[in-house]
């Protein structure tokens, strides 16, 4: 199997191996319970050291993608089989104990950037923000999103929007009331709330240590799957690599779709943050949802969505004239904050201080 390394690349050369192994143990092209290349023949093909492919492995295998075996070597992990207790575990968070995050706002910094804002955009903040969001926003998101989580998305794909609950109504009015949806149980209350006054029928797929039940999710009518994927409240449970890969499946097998919620993810204890469904999908089945209350602060209500690229379109039909729900000079302000670098630095910050509790 040939792998490839690019020292020009801004990507460390262990996560380009990471990426390239993941695809094919998620693709099918590593079959279950694989050998994988042994680390010194692996270094020689793709001229990096032992050590850059042993971090390549050890993230496989923090990520659930692979085991090792001791004397043996490290081998593929795909599908049920791959969903032990033990796998579970690893998945299984206290709920909750990233509430410290509220206190650690970075205000001093953000009012810089208010103060920049002002000066800088004069009249510019009077005037409407176009119906998706300010362009600065979007395209700060986007890039903060190929850095950081691995996703590559254009800025015409994003929606700005006045928090979760509003982009839920935006997503039941694209697909309409004769779906049938699904989401976790138990899930976070407001998810059920926002259907039910909607009179959207959905069912509830029991979770286990590592996500849902896949026996339900083979039985489930739903068209739509609506998940929390990372830290699910209120069970704390975050779907392991390989139920994200398992709910892809059922999308592509189905036609259905997925709702990606992906709050608070960036606080991942794991060496890096856990692969979004998204970034796992290349049929353009799921719709990405985050937002900005936890990582700044619960005040900050901006989320934003990324809408599949082959229904761009047909969204910007339906709903394209709804006018954006958040202020300009909010969205300018993050745009900064974002772009400067120091929302990263923020959130690296934190996840630092996460792992000493």
């Amino acid at each position: 199997m040939k792998y490839t390394t690019d020292v020009n690349s801004a990507e460390p050369l262990y996560l380009q191996l990471y990426y390239q192994i993941r695809n094919d143990i998620v693709s099918g092209a590593i079959s279950p319970s694989s050998k994988l290349p042994s680390k010194r023949i692996l270094a020689e093909e793709t001229g990096v050291s032992v050590i850059t492919v042993e971090h390549a492995y050890s993230l496989l295998c923090d990520e659930g993608y692979a085991v090792s075996k001791e004397k043996s070597g490290y081998f593929a992990l795909h599908g049920e089989s791959s969903s032990s207790p033990a796998s579970q575990s690893l998945y299984l968070r206290t709920p909750h104990v990233s509430r410290q995050i509220e206190t650690e706002f970075p205000l001093s910094s953000f009012k810089k950037h208010m103060r920049y804002i002002i000066s800088d955009y004069d009249d510019e903040l009077l005037e409407r923000a176009p119906n998706n969001g300010c362009e600065e926003l979007r395209c700060a998101i986007s890039g903060f999103l190929s850095r950081f989580r691995g996703i590559s998305v254009v800025p015409e794909q994003i929606v700005i929007g006045a928090g979760a609950e509003y982009l839920y109504s935006l997503l039941i009015q694209f697909f309409g009331k004769g779906k049938r949806f699904a989401v976790e149980d138990p899930c976070y209350k407001k998810i059920e709330q926002v259907y039910t006054a909607s009179g959207i029928e959905f069912e509830k797929l029991p979770l286990e240590g590592d996500g849902i039940k896949l026996s339900a999710l083979k039985k489930t009518k739903a068209e739509i799957l609506h998940i929390t994927p990372y830290h699910s409240f209120p069970s704390g449970v975050t779907a392991s690599p390989m139920k994200r890969v398992s709910y892809v499946e059922w999308a592509r097998r189905t036609g259905g779709y997925i709702i990606e919620d992906d709050y608070e993810s960036e606080f991942s204890m794991l060496s890096k943050p856990v692969d979004t469904i998204r970034s796992l999908d290349p049929d353009g089945r799921v719709f990405y949802l985050n937002t900005f209350s936890k990582t700044l602060a619960p005040s900050m209500r901006i989320g934003y969505m990324l809408i599949p690229l082959p229904l761009l379109e047909e969204y910007e039909k339906k709903l394209g004239f709804y006018s954006c729900t958040v202020p300009v000079f909010d969205q300018l302000v993050l745009a900064s904050f974002i772009d400067s670098g120091e929302f990263e630095r923020h959130i690296n910050k934190m996840r630092r201080k996460l792992r000493n509790i």
